[in-house]
């Protein structure tokens, strides 16, 4: 049976003699030793990662977007937050429980340390310690963290936002030793950031031949002053900020696939898109039944690329049924440097990577060459962003753009204006 919190301390400390005064001492040690290891635990990594972190989101971020005033607030003050339920100063526990004068000390049914401010004989909030890291705000009676708190880990990262019984609910951010995080979580799981949308930001489109035709139909395309018109069905209305009708600025057209499949389109959406100006460039669909040096040779001669098109990009769609037939991730990622080899080789180029959040998450850890040396376009349809860092994001397949008469994958680019010509300056063809 689980005991209410304030009935168990109630019980401990009633003995503040003999036995009783003796565990409370051993407590007193234990919590400066933890104290002293957190303090330990955290310093480096905020030095070294967090600000990188922090530039990477401020990039690519504005006051349009969700919670950059939390994160503006963390980049000047640090987590200062949690400092205002600590004493000023280097911290022991004499200067501990002098701040916290007329507060309780106690241990939950978890064994761990909590200072704590108690109305009506139950724990409200307060300041809990153990090995895992360090919480401070409201509490239930159990000692959970319900309600809005902040939370700061053994391995460094910092949490701030609402809980429920220990776990992360709602709209928050978390920053630590791999990435920044503002967004919502449910049930201590992260869902990821919200996009706003406005006119404001870089939008793309990639075609292939489904834009022409579909069965015996055909479709004609109408070149010239193509914006978005609707985001698809899975993009809340409420999420754009001004009038849905942002204008095209690049397009990657399908070229090849495998060794022997050309989009018979391509060349003529080629031409009509550099005649109107707008930022070109040219995808392969990954195989993995043939070699990837044929498929490379294959994609090189049937693409066009002139000075300023945008990177060749390889289009990884392998299920995990072809992966595990073909021999394995470690034989894709062989098939990938071959092709990236090739194709960088003949376009002094690098090529940026296609792939989906789940793909990144199952895979690419085999290959950490190919992970943090490549850009990358992430496929993740829906409201949420996705949740590694990228250049691109793949945000809908059935959004519909002026001058098509069928569904259109519809792109974002990560960042705004300054950050897309720092993007054509060094990563398109020379």
């Amino acid at each position: 049976m689980r005991y209410l919190l304030h009935i168990v301390l109630a019980t401990t400390l009633l003995s503040c003699t003999g036995k009783g005064d003796a565990s409370l001492h051993a407590d007193r040690y234990v919590l400066r030793q933890e104290l002293l290891a957190q303090s330990s635990k955290t310093s480096a990594i905020r030095k070294q990662l967090i600000a990188a972190e922090l530039k990477y989101y401020l990039d690519r971020h504005d006051a349009h977007d969700t919670g950059f005033d939390w994160v503006v607030s963390y980049a000047e003050r640090g987590d200062s937050s949690i400092q205002h339920y600590l004493p000023q100063g280097f911290v022991t526990i004499h200067t501990l429980l002098k701040h916290y004068e007329g507060k309780r000390l106690m241990r939950d049914e978890l064994g761990r340390l909590v200072i704590g401010t108690l109305q009506d004989s139950v724990l409200i909030s307060g300041l809990r310690i153990d090995s895992a890291g360090v919480f401070a705000g409201t509490m239930n009676c159990w000692a959970e963290a319900s309600g809005y708190g902040f939370y700061r880990s053994a391995d460094g990262t910092y949490t701030e936002g609402p809980w429920a019984h220990d776990q992360r609910e709602g709209l928050g951010l978390s920053i630590g030793s791999e990435h920044l995080r503002m967004g919502e979580w449910l049930r201590g799981q992260y869902r990821g950031e919200r996009m706003n949308y406005h006119a404001d930001r870089i939008y793309g489109i990639d075609i292939s031949r489904y834009q022409h035709e579909k069965g015996r139909r055909r479709y004609p395309v109408s070149w010239g002053g193509n914006h978005f018109t609707h985001l698809g069905r899975r993009i809340s209305a409420d999420r754009v900020l001004d009038k849905l009708d942002y204008p095209v600025q690049f397009v990657y057209i399908k070229s090849t696939e495998g060794v022997t499949i050309q989009n018979k389109y391509y060349n003529d959406d080629d031409a009509a898109v550099r005649h109107r100006g707008m930022h070109v460039g040219a995808y392969h669909f990954l195989s993995t039944r043939t070699s990837p040096e044929e498929q490379a040779r294959h994609y090189l001669q049937n693409t066009r690329f002139r000075s300023g098109d945008l990177p060749p990009m390889l289009d990884i769609e392998p299920s995990n049924k072809q992966i595990e037939e073909m021999g394995g991730p470690l034989v894709l990622f062989d098939y990938i440097r071959r092709w990236l080899r090739i194709v960088e080789e003949r376009t002094h180029t690098k090529p940026i990577l296609y792939i989906n959040q789940n793909f990144a998450y199952n895979y690419l850890p085999f290959a950490p060459d190919i992970k943090n040396g490549y850009r990358y376009w992430v496929a993740r349809y829906g409201e949420f962003r996705p949740d590694l860092h990228h250049d691109i994001w793949q945000l809908s397949g059935d959004g519909r753009v002026s001058g098509f008469a069928t569904e259109v994958d519809l792109n974002v680019f990560n960042g705004y204006q300054q950050q897309w010509d720092e993007f054509l300056r060094t990563a398109t063809i020379p």
